[in-house]
């Protein structure tokens, strides 16, 4: 019997979540999938490989409460009812109460909010240098998700906060004090998101939270729904602008002229936001020349099939104008990234802005990587918007 690919890749070594690309060239040219020990799941390297699993309706996403239950129950009840940790038909009908509101007519009607939100954002920096991720990429979608849901523009830093200790349980191995802060998070968001559920109850406004409470959902599907859209309606897009950002401007380029929705896709595809999602097989399934046998896992490496050079020429060089571009960046099949019209008109929207403010844009220090692997993106990019070798005006 042939044996079986493995790999021993460390997706949490520091060198790894630096920059994993050249670990998944080497693994790619040995294996499209194999067998992580570590993990005790398949991954996949190649774009054919992953866009299989994101595809094939026996591999689902199927919710297993983390352990200890009882003291991650706060964590595993907002993940255990919302629609992407669950698979037809009750993601049919989770999604369906939420479809509406990211159709792409409401989408086009939201613009104009996001130019001018990202007017007012640009007017409150210092030109001379500012965090473009603190200060402007980050506070941008938050602000439009929120105001989407129907909650304050003042409740911003702790909705990011909360987010931002929640997401971190999706990397591998997280520490007892990653831990703790997300089951504290997922608390106090809940409860949170519960308050404002009582709200909209008693006083209906024209929002997206009234919108749910009329769809038939439990009180804790209804809380779960919130909570990830507020989660996933911003954590991609901030690090999507991030990330792109950098590789732009640390090669000396600028968005595509004529077509800048041409360089939001190379950013989403040269530096994926998300780089792992795992599906559970219901059935044996081949995938990249292996077998995937029932109950087993595998997961979908989405920045290795991103720079996958069977499908993109020459793919570790940053192509502003890149076409056809078709990165899995917002997955595909029934879990496709619901947002993913919200997240492309707002990275165009604030890229152009942005570019048009400062045209002469450049970095002013070291980009700060947050140090994770799973949501990869950065904690602090220091810019200046003035013409480098100005003279100060202070």
């Amino acid at each position: 019997m042939p044996s079986v690919p493995t790999t021993s890749i460390d997706l949490s070594a520091a060198d790894v979540v630096a920059d994993p690309y050249p670990h998944f060239a080497r693994e790619r040219s040995r294996h499209e999938v194999a067998w992580h020990e570590p993990s005790g799941c398949w991954l996949t390297f190649s774009h054919a490989a992953a866009g299989a699993v994101l595809r094939d309706r026996r591999l689902g996403r199927i919710w297993r409460d983390r352990e200890p239950a009882g003291y991650l129950e706060p964590f595993n009840l907002l993940h255990r009812n919302q629609m992407m940790e669950n698979e037809p038909p009750q993601h049919t009908r989770l999604r369906r109460a939420v479809a509406s509101a990211f159709n792409r007519g409401h989408v086009e009607r939201l613009r104009p909010r996001v130019q001018s939100l990202a007017a007012s954002l640009l007017d409150g920096v210092d030109p001379a240098g500012f965090d473009v991720v603190g200060e402007y990429a980050e506070p941008l979608p938050v602000l439009v998700i929120a105001e989407l849901i129907g909650l304050s523009g003042a409740d911003v830093p702790v909705l990011r906060s909360w987010s931002q200790a929640i997401v971190r349980m999706y990397e591998p191995a997280p520490s007892p004090e990653v831990v703790d802060a997300a089951v504290t998070a997922a608390l106090e968001f809940a409860g949170h998101v519960r308050e404002h559920l009582d709200r909209r109850r008693t006083d209906p406004a024209d929002d997206l939270t009234t919108d749910l409470l009329a769809a038939g959902l439990s009180d804790d599907e209804l809380v779960a729904a919130v909570v990830l859209l507020l989660n996933a309606g911003h954590e991609a897009s901030v690090n999507v602008f991030g990330n792109g950002l950098v590789a732009l401007l640390a090669r000396g380029l600028r968005p595509e002229a004529r077509e800048p929705a041409l360089t939001v896709e190379e950013m989403l595809r040269f530096d994926s936001a998300l780089q792992l999602f795992e599906r559970t097989a219901t059935a044996p399934v081949e995938i990249g020349g292996v077998v995937v046998e029932e109950g087993q896992k595998v997961a979908a490496l989405l920045g290795a099939a991103n720079r996958d050079p069977a499908v993109f020429a020459e793919p570790d060089d940053f192509d502003p104008a890149r076409h056809p571009n078709p990165h899995l960046a917002f997955g595909a099949g029934v879990h496709f990234c619901l947002g993913a019209p919200l997240a492309r008109m707002e990275l165009t929207e604030s890229l152009a802005a942005l570019f048009a403010a400062y045209p002469h844009l450049h970095l002013a220090g070291e980009p700060r990587s947050r140090g994770t692997f799973v949501l990869r993106g950065y904690a602090e990019v220091r810019v200046s918007g003035t013409e480098p070798g100005a003279p100060s005006s202070g």
